[in-house]
């Protein structure tokens, strides 16, 4: 997508006055706020009722959370800094086309809501790999919690380095002292307040991130004629893309693309990431955590839209004034810093509310990453194996977790400072298991037949194929002399949820189309999880079917979503004994418990269905498969 102008030049004007200017003492001050506000919210949580916490309120808030904080705190762990710094970079550089993202998010919540919600719900879960081990076995939750565990450990030190990075590049501000301060802080009350007070700061955080969002679209709008002429500028110079119907999965970014890959992105993290499952389960009631995904939704478009505004207002920004030579080398994550600095340099305070706004994505996104390792470390690797540790040792130790990762968080980001050009691939790691951990939830949840054995060979199979595209994608990049905007690179910072940014598919800038492997590694980054999870699901399927599916093995009926029975029950009863359909939801022992809403009125109309056919002289005879299952303790 060019963002060339169609028109004739928009006339530029220079000001000489204008240079980026360092942080003032009421910058500094408005930053310190942050810290300090969201230190004392998480030790207000950690001082109430010290001495009488349980390890249950430690790491799910007792389960007593309303929906409006629960949504605010997950909206604060997608809206990451690298997401702040993401997207309006993509938007200036691109145009608008990335906006239709904000389509795949219906599809993203409504699915969690009604389908992952409801079963980690009612199994009563704490650690979503604990559902694996019910559908399948120990190895497989295992397998899966390291996974987790090595995504998360290598994403959360990038993601505190980077954004102190790109800051001190523009501003000054000491690299290292803001990583400190950072990691300092979040891991204090993240350790003693435990979910309750990484929830409630998330809260502030969010706040926090709108508002100064909100400054600079107004100041910014205000400074070039309104958001009007902002508008305006941007249809002029191209920037206002259509709807791009091109289903083509290597073109970087087309409405199929945006709508239904970022489908399987938002599911990756709405409905399987521990992160997000963790707040779910942390609502008083599953009515309150359904709510809380439904409340997700316009929280995200307006967050989608402001950050979209910012890019809209830069570029129209920088259309009346010029950027400085600086600027002009700038790499695409610093641009909407040096765009900040330059709006607001002369209303002290302002340039320190964004910056407190950058932050409080950081803070909320690793915030959620310790308390969600501890939580998988606390409940896969060490109570399964010491099943009698004490509520006060076991406080303890869920305490001591938090604090160590916090502290393997300030190692990783002392290591991403020496990483260099590989400093890319870390981030992107992210994304590239996000998608099998994704299929392998699916694998379980909605094929029975899927046995332990197709589980684990699916994931690896996934995790190699997500690697092979990711790496080789990043690896052809670099070595390819850069020139222009890659063919279907993701910028390193373009947002996500924790991040999609974190995914980057960089291509070499050449005037021919890539061949072979090139075009290979040419699919689109929002393609990655539909396609790596789709791996795992194939790959499983194929393998449970040659070892014997789950023939003689216990199966859980609480760990299977019903499908077949949803699907028919969309079915007119008419065309159902038509086709000769028949829905034996009622037969699956524990189904009727799980998802009670409509099989007593379904198991009556199919006993009147039978009498009606038994009356006609008919013989209905089921064409759908049966589930046949054993029933096991949860």
């Amino acid at each position: 997508m060019s963002v060339a102008s169609t028109a004739a030049p928009f006339h530029t004007t220079s000001d000489p006055s204008r240079a980026i200017s360092t942080f003032s003492v009421v910058d500094y001050v408005v930053f310190g706020l942050l810290l300090v506000l969201s230190l004392v919210i998480g030790l207000y949580h950690a001082c109430r009722g010290w001495g009488r916490h349980t390890v249950g309120e430690l790491l799910m808030a007792d389960r007593k959370m309303g929906c409006l904080p629960v949504a605010l705190s997950l909206l604060a762990t997608f809206q990451s800094a690298v997401a702040i710094l993401g997207a309006p970079a993509e938007i200036y550089r691109f145009g608008t086309q990335y906006w239709f993202l904000g389509c795949s998010y219906f599809l993203g919540l409504l699915i969690p809501a009604h389908i992952f919600i409801p079963v980690f719900y009612r199994l009563h879960l704490t650690s979503a790999y604990e559902y694996l081990e019910l559908r399948f076995n120990k190895a497989v939750r295992i397998c899966g919690t390291v996974t987790f565990i090595f995504q998360m450990v290598i994403y959360m030190g990038v993601a505190l380095y980077a954004p102190s990075l790109a800051l001190n590049a523009v501003t000054g501000f000491d690299l290292w002292l803001s990583v400190l301060a950072l990691g300092i802080v979040c891991n204090i009350y993240t350790a003693l307040g435990g979910l309750k007070a990484v929830i409630w700061t998330d809260v502030f955080q969010t706040l926090v991130m709108f508002l100064g969002q909100l400054v600079v679209i107004i100041v910014g709008a205000a400074r070039v004629g309104g958001l009007g002429h902002v508008w305006d500028v941007a249809s002029q110079h191209g920037l206002i893309s259509g709807i791009e119907l091109d289903p083509d999965p290597f073109v970087r970014h087309t409405f199929w693309t945006l709508a239904f890959g970022g489908v399987f992105m938002m599911l990756s993290l709405y409905g399987v990431n521990q992160a997000q499952v963790q707040r779910y389960l942390s609502s008083r009631s599953e009515k309150a955590a359904v709510l809380s995904c439904y409340a997700v939704f316009p929280c995200q478009q307006v967050a989608l839209c402001m950050s979209c505004l910012i890019g809209l207002v830069m570029f129209a920004y920088y259309k009346k004034y010029s950027m400085s030579p600086q600027q002009e080398q700038a790499a695409p994550d610093q641009l909407v810093l040096y765009f900040v600095m330059d709006l607001l340099k002369d209303t002290p305070g302002l340039p320190g509310l964004f910056v407190a706004c950058l932050f409080s994505g950081s803070l909320s996104t690793i915030s959620s990453a310790f308390n969600s390792l501890a939580t998988v470390t606390m409940e896969d690797l060490i109570q399964p194996w010491f099943p009698q540790l004490t509520e006060t040792r076991a406080i303890i130790l869920s305490r001591s977790l938090a604090f160590a990762y916090g502290l393997v968080c300030l190692g990783m980001a002392y290591i991403s400072s020496h990483l260099g050009s590989v400093l890319q691939a870390a981030l992107s790691i992210f994304g590239m298991v996000g998608g099998p951990l994704l299929g392998l939830f699916c694998l379980g949840m909605f094929f029975p037949c899927a046995n332990p054995l197709g589980a684990i060979v699916g994931l690896l199979t996934g995790l190699t194929m997500a690697f092979w595209i990711g790496i080789g994608s990043i690896v052809t990049g670099m070595s390819s002399p850069a020139a222009s905007p890659p063919l279907n690179g993701s910028s390193s910072f373009l947002p996500s949820n924790l991040t999609v940014a974190t995914v980057t598919t960089l291509m070499p800038s050449t005037l021919s189309k890539p061949t072979g492997l090139q075009h290979f590694y040419s699919l689109s980054y929002l393609w990655y999880s539909a396609h790596n999870s789709t791996t795992v699901i194939v790959v499983g399927l194929i393998v449970s079917l040659l070892t014997g599916g789950m023939r003689g093995r216990p199966l859980n009926p609480g760990t299977i979503y019903p499908v077949l029975p949803k699907l028919l029950a969309l079915v007119p009863l008419s065309c159902q004994k038509r086709l000769c359909w028949r829905s034996h939801s009622q037969d699956i022992p524990g189904v009727s418990n799980l998802f009670p809403e409509k099989m007593g009125n379904g198991a009556l109309q199919d006993s009147r269905d039978r009498e009606r056919t038994a009356e006609d002289g008919l013989v209905h005879q089921p064409c759908s498969p049966t589930y046949v299952v054993q029933e096991t303790s949860l």
